[in-house]
């Protein structure tokens, strides 16, 4: 099983990171930048995420998350909604002092978004319950019950169908692989003691408390 993390899919969060920011459609934007992270990475059950002692400041990232239902490569674009059903929140934790270190340095970020525990899972819930068009969902993540992020999947440069059409181009697709289809903008670090909620479509999804 794989997790494939979609980068700067929100032209208002790649701004706030200082990030190029591309146009909808732009060749950028259709070839999107994605990463990796381990199966241990994942955090099911509203499991508790444990501050670990090799970063100074982890952020959140919450994202829209996909669950690929079929064996698929090389998938046309027109074809690529065949391959999910079901989808939901996550959280890309990510260890921001590890990953400027590594920018600056050239290396790969793995470091800074594969630790255990960094892939936040909620609970899946079928597309048809949600209207079916994955391209205008809306999600938002409280902290301590306060909104700190807010996003809708319309606003994504690359939509879900033409992603996952470019990564079966690189690498076979599996029943059960993830994709976290990136972030809106609202990213912020965490503290021991904090709750985090997702909220998708009104519905809460996922908790994630800091210990």
């Amino acid at each position: 099983m794989k997790i494939i993390c979609i980068a700067r899919n929100y032209s208002e969060h790649a701004a706030e990171m200082g990030a190029p920011q591309y146009e909808r459609g732009s060749r950028e934007a259709v070839s999107p930048a994605f990463f990796l992270k381990p199966d241990s990475a994942l955090l099911l059950k509203n499991q508790p995420f444990f501050y670990p002692e090799f970063s100074q400041r982890i952020e959140y990232e919450t994202e829209l998350v996909v669950r690929i239902d079929k064996v698929g490569k090389s998938i046309e674009e027109r074809f690529a909604h065949k391959y999910y059903s079901s989808v939901t929140l996550g959280i890309d934790f990510t260890a921001r002092d590890l990953q400027q270190q590594a920018k600056q340095k050239g290396l790969p970020w793995t470091l800074s978004k594969g630790f255990d525990g960094s892939a936040v899972l909620g609970d899946f819930i079928p597309l048809s319950d949600l209207g079916n068009d994955i391209q205008n969902l809306s999600f938002s993540l409280t902290r301590n019950g306060q909104v700190v992020q807010h996003g809708n999947t319309r606003d994504m440069l690359c939509s879900v169908d033409r992603m996952i059409s470019y990564i079966s181009d690189f690498m076979l697709l599996r029943t059960g692989d993830l994709i976290y289809t990136g972030t809106s903008a609202g990213v912020g670090p965490v503290a021991i003691g904090d709750t985090l909620e997702g909220i998708l479509e009104g519905r809460h999804i996922l908790t994630c408390r800091i210990k």
